[in-house]
């Protein structure tokens, strides 16, 4: 099996890290609500990057992944549209759509639970890492927006200043993320028995399990499930929002395909 590779990328170095601690934040669902990558293919789609079916597409896999959680199949789906998509591209112009897509998408649904426990981390002097499938520019404006320590994201091939269409390695996922935090615990010299991660998903067991402090938030069944039988903190802040659930959920979906297709109209009339 290759070496996972990974970019680990300092967006604000804490000035008094306590000694040997950090804490590891997923994104998806665990910092924010929703898919970030899938709000990264609604930006593309905007761009007129891609057509209305594949919008819908990504419109539909956004819904189911707010409705169970992950699923590896979507994630790898859209990946591998994106990366099609993205080939050509300049990093300059990903890298500003990074910022668009958090300005837009993203802030608004950062879960403010999430961001007081990291905000916590930070005011102890513990360092604060985002651990992410997104790529990893998105990751790093995430962490430069919220005042955090850096973000380990998946990494697209460059050349020539341009995007091949191809991963560094594979998407940081599962034991990826597991792998790519012990090698920034031997980098910072961290003691991982005393470091923290926060995670929605089961698949990232390997991660939770690495740290002295695992802790489940919003979690889906089975990692709910392994929180309680192992006694690890649970967060759910999605509490308050169960009584329409699923209208909400089906209206999310509905305005996302709605909404997707007025941006292809917009882009086209000008074409047309």
């Amino acid at each position: 099996m290759p070496e996972e590779k990974y970019v680990a990328v300092v967006t604000k170095p804490v000035a008094a890290p306590q000694p040997g601690e950090a804490a590891f934040f997923d994104v998806d669902n665990t910092l924010m609500r929703g898919a970030s990558l899938f709000h990264v293919a609604r930006k593309m789609h905007q761009r007129g990057a891609f057509t209305m079916g594949q919008a819908a597409g990504f419109a539909w896999k956004q819904f189911k992944f707010v409705a169970r959680g992950e699923n590896m199949d979507d994630v790898h789906a859209v990946r591998d549209s994106a990366l099609t998509l993205a080939a050509g591209i300049t990093v300059d112009d990903i890298k500003a759509l990074g910022e668009e897509v958090y300005d837009e998408m993203i802030a608004s649904r950062i879960w403010p639970g999430a961001k007081a426990l990291a905000e916590q981390h930070l005011r102890v002097g513990r360092r604060v890492w985002l651990v992410t499938a997104t790529p990893i520019e998105v990751a790093t404006v995430i962490s430069t927006r919220l005042g955090l320590t850096g973000a380990l994201g998946t990494v697209g091939e460059i050349s020539e200043g341009m995007y091949t269409g191809r991963l560094v390695g594979d998407i940081l996922h599962g034991s990826a993320k597991a792998v790519a935090v012990q090698a920034v615990a031997d980098a910072e010299e961290l003691d991982l028995k005393r470091c923290w991660a926060y995670s929605d998903s089961f698949n990232d067991i390997p991660l939770l399990t690495l740290v002295g402090h695992p802790v489940a938030i919003n979690p889906d069944a089975r990692l709910r499930r392994h929180a309680r039988d192992n006694n690890w903190p649970v967060y759910d802040f999605r509490a308050g929002r169960r009584a329409a659930t699923f209208g909400l959920k089906a209206a999310t979906a509905g305005g996302a395909v709605y909404g997707l297709w007025k941006g292809f109209a917009r882009i086209r009339g000008p074409r047309a």
